[in-house]
């Protein structure tokens, strides 16, 4: 049986969870490679370039991909600059270009991350950018380089679930890249969800990191994203709008 695995930059991953940044201790990143499985771990390089217990790099197993974010830039220079800077500290080429002028809400610039991810891109990193899901800005994304792109479900840290889940439906069907649904994700159903619509993975962080059994949790999205991957594979049952439809025959069997 062929394995399902997708590509980012060029490397194979066979997991599609990924833990993001933010809520970081030992359980949480414990959990999140023996429990749910993850490959690649998100890290703002202000904790990579951190001397003591602060150096999250200490924590992260050998063999997982980092992804250093640009946590804190306000426009797409002060990203590429913490992009070099992750590369320079051995965090590798790739990077999740996050660029946010609001602080209320969080919410990305997506004119500044278009113009870093073509920046980065040129310069030989993977770029993985955040983005508020937005048609015409992906298809910008596709054509500055990216190599996923990063549509957030809610605010991020809010656990509201998939408050954009028709926008992401739109991507996933009319963008050839993969599609990575970051922030705002709740609950393994949603991580289900998500992944059901034909996601290539889904992000998480507070979810897990909030949740009153760490292990346990990390466990239920790694379910959770397998299941829904696995649905959306098999070909999920069409969905009528009216009416309903007997799954077996009314008739004939009183004729004898």
């Amino acid at each position: 049986m062929k394995q399902d695995t997708f590509s980012l930059g060029g490397k194979k991953f066979h997991s599609r969870f990924i833990l993001g940044s933010g809520k970081y201790n030992v359980e949480l990143i414990q959990a999140a490679v023996e429990h749910a499985g993850a490959e690649m771990i998100t890290l703002a390089v202000r904790r990579a370039n951190s001397d003591g217990e602060g150096n999250i790099m200490d924590f992260i197993p050998k063999g997982v991909t980092l992804l250093p974010n640009t946590s804190g830039a306000r426009n797409a220079q002060e990203a590429v600059r913490i992009a070099r800077l992750s590369r320079e500290l051995g965090c590798g080429n790739f990077v999740k270009v996050e660029i946010m002028r609001d602080s209320k809400y969080l919410l990305p610039d997506n004119q500044e991350t278009v113009k870093a991810t073509e920046l980065l891109a040129k310069e030989g990193f993977a770029v993985l950018p955040y983005m508020y899901p937005d048609l015409n800005i992906a298809r910008d994304l596709v054509h500055a380089g990216a190599c996923a792109v990063m549509p957030l479900a809610a605010p991020i840290g809010s656990n509201k679930g998939l408050a954009t889940k028709e926008f992401i439906k739109i991507l996933i069907d009319e963008i050839d890249l993969p599609i990575i649904v970051d922030a705002g994700i709740g609950r393994p159903s949603q991580a289900c969800e998500v992944m059901e619509l034909g996601a290539a993975a889904v992000m998480a962080n507070t979810a897990i990191a909030t949740a009153g059994n760490i292990p346990q949790m990390a466990s239920a999205f790694r379910k959770a994203i397998e299941a829904g991957r696995e649905a959306y594979l098999s070909g999920l049952g069409r969905v009528r709008e009216t009416g309903g439809e007997a799954s077996s025959p009314l008739t004939g069997f009183l004729r004898d």
